[in-house]
């Protein structure tokens, strides 16, 4: 498994676990410390785990709004735990990540394959419609490009 993938993975059952625990401020620096631990232990650079986990919280508010107005049939708190946190990551990793890093695209592939992973039988779809409707907003050009309504085959993350 590529290194950025385990840290997404091991990002996405962090913030699974705080949520479920029921968001306690002071514990998700020990979550992802154990999780980090557990998952991946042979992961040498932590410092994209660290970037999204902070990268998600300080843009929460945010990003909850934008999952909100994006998929208005589904009340944020209605969402599974798995779906929520994955729209989390993807979005952060869309709207406020390093473009050049992470490029839109692999960020919208990369959430399908954690919803796929960790996630229902749905889960991808949903999450592959949500991603994409944020993203044709914020790149309205991108509404013809082939690949952003459907996943993306052969996009990989380094």
């Amino acid at each position: 498994m590529a290194s950025r993938h385990l840290s997404r993975s091991i990002v996405m059952q962090s913030l699974y676990e705080w949520d479920f625990n029921g968001k306690k401020p002071d514990s998700l620096d020990k979550i992802v410390e154990k999780n980090i631990q557990e998952f991946g232990p042979g992961l040498e650079d932590l410092t994209f785990v660290w970037q999204i986990i902070k990268g998600v919280m300080e843009h929460m508010p945010q990003i909850d709004k934008i999952i909100e107005k994006s998929a208005p049939e589904w009340p944020l708190e209605q969402i599974t735990i798995v779906d929520r946190n994955v729209l989390r990551i993807g979005l952060y990793e869309l709207l406020y990540a390093n473009k050049e890093e992470v490029p839109p695209k692999v960020a919208i592939n990369e959430a399908i394959e954690l919803a796929k992973t960790f996630g229902g039988e749905s889960s991808g779809k949903f999450i592959n419609g949500v991603l994409g409707t944020v993203y044709k907003e914020v790149n309205p050009e991108a509404a013809s490009t082939p690949g952003v309504d459907g996943e993306t085959p052969g996009v990989k993350d380094k």
